[in-house]
């Protein structure tokens, strides 16, 4: 088992920065990659961004130079820096992980950012 604790959203205005982070504890020997979701009401959840153990990253189009991913291995913790925040940024993000040994994904119970004013 994975448990996943998310903290860093909060109301920011348009074009400010935000930090989320996921701390993850458990079967850490498991996880293979970590990442960030996002979603809002009445659509459907989608990747933000995602980095595995050796470093790969993968962003969504619409944060591509705004939003950095990176992850401290040691801590066992993911972080993405967000940065010129847009209305449209406004969601709910769940940090998920990846793991092995079975394959499974494990969900963060969500952080609201909300980009207004």
């Amino acid at each position: 088992q994975v448990q996943l604790v998310e903290s860093g959203g909060g109301l920011v205005q348009p074009g400010g920065s935000l930090r989320l982070s996921c701390a993850a504890s458990g079967s850490i020997f498991r996880i293979i990659a970590m990442g960030w979701y996002r979603q809002s009401p009445g659509k459907q959840r989608v990747l933000v961004a995602q980095i595995t153990n050796g470093g790969l990253t993968t962003y969504a189009d619409s944060v591509k130079g705004r939003f950095t991913i990176s992850r401290d291995n040691a801590k066992n913790t993911v972080y993405m820096q967000m940065n010129s925040l847009k209305p449209e940024d406004t969601a709910l993000y769940y940090c998920n992980v990846g793991v092995t040994m079975p394959v499974e994904n494990y969900w963060g119970q969500g952080t609201q950012v909300t980009v207004s004013s």
